[in-house]
């Protein structure tokens, strides 16, 4: 088999696998939110202003460690399950969930922080669905791995809201927005 077969191959199985989905698809889109969460954490750090610049800077710098760690660890268990792992920036770009612009660097150092906050939490969608599948597929290794992850999440978020004045889950939660109709 080419090289050429050999990529059209895994490319197949990759599409195939999205589209099922499966617990290594789903967590290949965790990888990816990794990769372009430390870049966002990159952007915040270099471009914060104001009286949370300096609290917002020494967070963002233990969350890329963080970050990069469980980037790593996280792509060699991919491996270690038999599962393709994303290694191209167009993958990265093409499986990742969040959003990112340019002009954000200029936002207020609030609005940065919240969308670090909804970042990590929409993180969090894709691990629980990622945790499920690999229960369901009697992956054990990956599904303890991913709630570690996601514990890892829930602390980030409850730290960054802090900066705000809020409690972790505060705007993140359906029932926060109900809560006005009392």
């Amino acid at each position: 088999m080419t090289i050429a077969d050999r990529y059209a191959a895994e490319q197949a199985q990759t599409e195939h696998d999205h589209h099922v989905p499966t617990a290594g698809a789903m967590t290949n889109h965790i990888l990816a939110n990794l990769h372009i969460s430390i870049v966002k954490f990159h952007q915040v750090r270099w471009s914060v202003k104001g009286p949370l610049a300096v609290s917002v800077r020494a967070l963002l710098n233990d969350y890329i460690a963080t970050y990069r760690r469980q980037f790593d660890a996280l792509g060699e268990l991919l491996l270690d399950e038999g599962e393709i792992v994303s290694t191209t920036t167009k993958e990265f770009h093409d499986y990742n969930m969040l959003q990112e612009g340019g002009d954000k660097k200029y936002f207020a150092a609030e609005d940065q922080i919240d969308e670090l906050v909804h970042d990590a939490d929409t993180h969090n969608l894709f691990i629980d669905r990622a945790i499920k599948l690999a229960e369901k597929e009697e992956r054990p290794a990956l599904a303890s791995f991913l709630t570690d992850l996601r514990g890892t999440n829930n602390h980030i978020i409850r730290e960054l809201q802090a900066l705000l004045g809020k409690d972790a889950r505060d705007g993140l939660d359906e029932e926060d927005d109900d809560d006005d109709d009392d």
